[in-house]
């Protein structure tokens, strides 16, 4: 890699305050501003996705901004971490685990960059398969059980999902829902940018449990934190080309 930031990281709920928040940048764009902080060592760069205090809520982040500060960054690969609900059996809560295809619920999102001019980018496959290899390794290496293709169900939030909507999506083929990973993805295909996306399974989804609450969200990816950090900083370490 040629660029001095070859992995950017997209922090989402429980994982931020796992890394190191240190010398923090704001970073305007044509589609507004965003804070990003740098490691170091000069291996990647972090973009708390709900900010540092975790106050956008899904529906209100500025997804193109993000994207946007990246690719002007210098990134050309972005690992992005989520809180999904598992609709999946085998699939258990508090593991970890990779996309591999989206289907998009959401409704009211600025989702393109192409809003002048007629741009249709293919999303045959949205995540890289590159990046989803890397991880994979880097578990292997660490250890750690890591789900492979995995089909992320979007919605738009903030209000979790009914029973019947998660009867739907897993009748057309979801393993795991959440609130924040569309349009983020289609931005970073639109960018060029390689995706990929970890995602830790929180709780069992509406109607596969009594309840959803953001507690039992927050204690999950609390204990879950670490090991999606040594994950993506092993996974860094083989984008570098560096021995783990």
């Amino acid at each position: 890699m040629t660029s001095a930031l070859p992995v950017g990281i997209i922090t989402g709920t429980g994982v931020t305050e796992r890394f190191e928040m240190s010398r923090p940048k704001i970073i305007g764009t044509r589609f507004g501003s965003t804070k990003a902080f740098f490691d170091e060592g000069g291996d990647y760069v972090v973009l708390p996705r709900h900010g540092t205090a975790h106050k956008l809520p899904p529906h209100r982040i500025n997804y193109r901004a993000n994207i946007a500060a990246l690719a002007q960054l210098g990134v050309r690969r972005v690992i992005a971490t989520s809180a999904v609900g598992s609709m999946n059996q085998g699939f258990r809560v508090g593991e970890i685990g990779v996309v591999n295809q989206f289907i998009d619920f959401t409704k009211m999102r600025q989702s393109t960059f192409f809003e002048e001019e007629v741009v249709h980018t293919d999303m045959t496959y949205p995540y890289s398969r590159r990046l989803n290899l890397e991880l994979s390794s880097a578990a292997r290496e660490l250890g750690v059980r890591l789900r492979q293709h995995l089909v992320y169900a979007c919605t738009e939030g903030p209000r979790f999902e009914t029973a019947a909507e998660i009867k739907m999506y897993r009748m057309l083929g979801g393993d795991v829902v959440g609130m924040t990973g569309v349009p983020e993805v289609v931005l970073a295909n639109e960018m060029k940018l390689e995706y990929a996306s970890v995602v830790i399974a929180t709780n069992w989804a509406a109607g596969m449990q009594p309840k959803v609450s953001h507690e039992e969200v927050l204690g999950i990816t609390k204990k879950a934190g670490r090991t999606v950090k040594e994950l993506i900083e092993a996974t860094v370490a083989g984008v570098r080309g560096e021995k783990r």
